[in-house]
C-alpha cells in the first residue's frame, strides 16, 4: 500500500480524502503545517506528497523547494486558483503535477497514481531485453530501473524529466512539438501551455550537462541530438 502525505492547512480535508484514497489502496496522512510535514517526510516511508500552495510558515512553492533539496519524491501541487503561473512555478521547482482547487477527489487520486507509476520500476524482464537499455555517446538510460547515467555518473531526475528524456530517446532525431510532449506525458485531458514544456526541457538540459542532448528546432519542437550506439558498443557505454 502506498503512503501519501497531504500538507494542507484545511482541517476538514484530510479525513474525507483519507477515506477516499483508502478505496484505491493508498493510505493518506495529513499534516497541517509545513514543519510537521517535513518532519514526517524525514521519518521515511512516504511514497508521494500533495502540497497546497497556500500554507502557513512557508508557501507550497518554498516547501516544494525544500523537499527537492535532497529528495526526488513525487510531488503534486494544489493550486487554489488554478492559474497557469502557479502551475509553471510549481513545475519549475520540480513538482511532477498539479491539480487546481476545487478538485474532484477522483482526479486527485488519478494524478497521484500517475506520478507513482512514473517513478515505479518496471516489472523485471529477461536480462537480454534490449529495449530496456537505451545507449548513446555519454548517456545510458535503463528503462526497467528508471535510472540515467551521464558519462558513467547517475543523474537524479524527477518522474516528468525521466519520461521526457525517455520519450525523446526512443525516437532520436524525431522532432516532438510541445503539444506532442504534453499529450504523451500528461494525457489528453491536460490543458496545453507551452511554457510548462520549456521549463521541464530547461531543467533536463541542465542536469545532463555537459552533454548537449536536446536540440530546439524553432517553431517546431525538441529532438534528442545524440546518435544511438551500436549494440556492440552499448555494453561499454556506461
Amino acid at each position: 500500500m502506498h503512503r501519501i502525505l497531504l500538507i494542507d492547512d484545511d482541517t476538514q480535508l484530510g479525513g474525507p480524502l483519507a477515506a477516499y484514497f483508502a478505496r484505491f489502496d493508498m493510505a493518506l496522512e495529513h499534516c497541517l503545517r509545513p514543519s510537521d510535514g517535513l518532519a514526517r517526510l524525514a521519518q521515511g516511508g512516504i511514497d508521494a506528497a500533495i502540497l497546497d500552495v497556500m500554507l502557513p510558515e512557508m508557501d507550497g512553492f518554498a516547501l516544494c523547494r525544500a523537499i527537492r533539496k535532497d529528495s526526488e519524491l513525487p510531488i503534486v501541487m494544489l493550486t487554489a486558483r488554478g492559474e497557469v503561473m502557479d502551475r509553471v512555478v510549481g513545475l519549475e521547482l520540480g513538482a511532477d503535477d498539479y491539480v487546481p482547487k476545487p478538485f474532484e477527489p477522483r482526479e486527485l487520486v488519478a494524478r497521484v497514481q500517475t506520478v507513482l507509476r512514473r517513478r515505479a520500476p518496471a516489472a523485471p524482464k529477461a536480462a537480454a531485453a534490449d529495449p530496456n537499455h537505451l545507449c548513446f555517446q555519454g548517456l545510458r538510460i535503463d528503462v526497467a530501473t528508471r535510472t540515467v547515467l551521464r558519462n558513467g555518473e547517475a543523474v537524479d531526475l524527477t518522474g516528468t524529466e525521466f519520461d521526457l528524456l525517455l520519450l525523446l530517446a526512443r525516437a532520436p532525431g524525431k522532432v516532438f512539438s510541445r503539444d506532442d510532449i504534453l499529450n504523451q506525458l500528461r494525457g489528453h485531458e491536460a490543458e496545453l501551455y507551452t511554457r510548462a514544456v520549456d521549463i521541464v526541457v530547461s531543467r533536463l538540459r541542465k542536469k545532463l550537462e555537459p552533454l548537449d542532448c536536446i536540440k530546439t528546432l524553432r517553431n517546431a519542437g525538441y529532438t534528442l541530438a545524440l546518435a544511438p550506439l551500436a549494440a556492440s558498443a552499448a555494453g561499454s557505454a556506461a
